[in-house]
């Protein structure tokens, strides 16, 4: 497999590893957004979150919050982004299932590049319709 997540598991590509346990990894990502930018990936090979079993979904979370206030403790960051992204339009750059733990500081100008939409309330519940 081409995949650079399973080549860091495998220990083929060095990284710096903050977490490791039976099912998980949690690395330091190569490019950070701020100092401490951490990943968390499933050791299976999953491409997105709907290829993850229940039980890696349900371990997923607890694990977050475990590494995320470790980071932000140790950090003395103000908040943290967690974000997951899932498939090439969601802008996924790896195809392996991994979660980013982004501190954050208050002021530090870090742009997420969301953008609102204007919808009217009609249009918001006729989607809600839709998906409830």
């Amino acid at each position: 497999m081409n995949c650079i997540f399973c080549k860091i598991i495998a220990g083929e590509i060095p990284s710096f590893k903050i977490h490791e346990d039976d099912n998980f990894i949690a690395i330091l990502d190569r490019f950070p957004s701020s100092p401490g930018h951490a990943l968390i990936i499933p050791k299976r090979h999953a491409a997105d979150m709907f290829e993850l079993t229940p039980a890696e979904a349900a371990a997923i979370i607890p694990l977050a919050q475990k590494l995320g206030s470790k980071i932000k403790s140790t950090l003395q960051a103000d908040g943290l982004n967690i974000i997951q992204n899932n498939g090439s339009a969601a802008r996924q750059e790896v195809m392996h299932y991994h979660m980013h733990l982004i501190p954050r500081y208050s002021g530090d100008g870090l742009k997420l590049g969301f953008r609102a939409t204007d919808q009217s309330i009609e249009e918001l519940a006729e989607m809600a319709k839709r998906l409830g």
